[in-house]
């Protein structure tokens, strides 16, 4: 795996939050894009900073971003590490201002998520998963006061943090719950007492890294910049991110960005 610092990661999550957090708290008008998503100047003020901040610490990774330029498949097909960024995921709950959005960065090796970030700005809460070294979670983030890596895992909670109990816990979707995941979640319920847990963006990954949640069930489509950073840290903490159908380890840099259904558990 290429050498990377978190540490440098965590600063650059945290001034991007910072430029989200500056318009989070004053009123924004709201765009549609091509495919009806949203987008705020949050979004790409964030992503201004991550490029900026990526390239003058790794500028030999090539990044592929949910605010950048289309790069073809042709172009990117050879790419053997690069990272793949959400400068905001949830930018429906950064509109709802229900503090439930986040900064995803993760870096792909060989078609896989080897390392990924996510901070969530609102929350103040950085989590971080490296394949080898494990997945964590910082509590107030952008107030440790932290000199490298070493510091950052030292004040950081090891993932996961809460133990399985009686009750099966499934994270769905705030903003999209498909008659697919209710199913899931009825079957479930024929052999165990189910509670369901609503979080939006890439927080449901999280919660399952923390053990808040066994299962994250998503029918429904989605991007690969929004799983990438989620999927890094729920396979850090122990757990799975598979395909829906062959039940395949989920893999990126397709040529179709789009991701078909897959479901997040943790192993235990």
């Amino acid at each position: 795996m290429a050498e990377m610092s978190l540490k440098t990661l965590l600063d650059i999550s945290l001034d991007a939050g910072q430029e989200i957090l500056d318009v989070y708290d004053q009123a924004f008008s709201v765009e549609t894009k091509a495919d009806d998503s949203p987008l705020t100047k949050a979004d790409r003020r964030s992503h201004q900073v991550i490029m900026a901040g990526l390239r003058k610490a790794y500028g030999e990774f090539p990044v592929l971003s949910e605010e950048g330029s289309v790069i073809p498949y042709a172009e990117r097909k050879d790419w053997s590490s690069f990272f793949l960024v959400d400068p905001l995921d949830g930018t429906k709950e950064f509109i709802r201002k229900n503090g439930e959005f986040t900064v995803n960065i993760a870096l792909i090796e060989h078609g896989y998520p080897v390392l990924g970030v996510i901070y969530a700005p609102a929350l103040d809460a950085f989590y971080f998963g490296r394949s080898g070294l494990g997945a964590f979670k910082l509590e107030n983030a952008s107030r440790a006061d932290l000199a490298d890596d070493d510091a950052l895992i030292e004040q950081s909670a090891c993932l996961p943090l809460v133990e399985p109990g009686d009750v099966v816990k499934v994270v769905a979707s705030r903003s999209h719950m498909s008659e697919e995941t209710e199913s899931f979640i009825e079957e479930l319920r024929k052999a165990h007492q189910v509670d369901v847990v609503s979080a939006g963006s890439s927080l449901k990954f999280c919660l399952v890294a923390e053990g808040k949640a066994d299962y994250y069930p998503r029918f429904a489509p989605t991007m690969e910049w929004d799983t990438g950073a989620g999927q890094a840290i729920v396979e850090a903490a122990g757990g799975k991110v598979t395909r829906y159908g062959d039940h395949e380890r989920f893999y990126y840099n397709r040529e179709n960005l789009t991701n078909g259904w897959f479901l997040v558990k943790l192993n235990r």
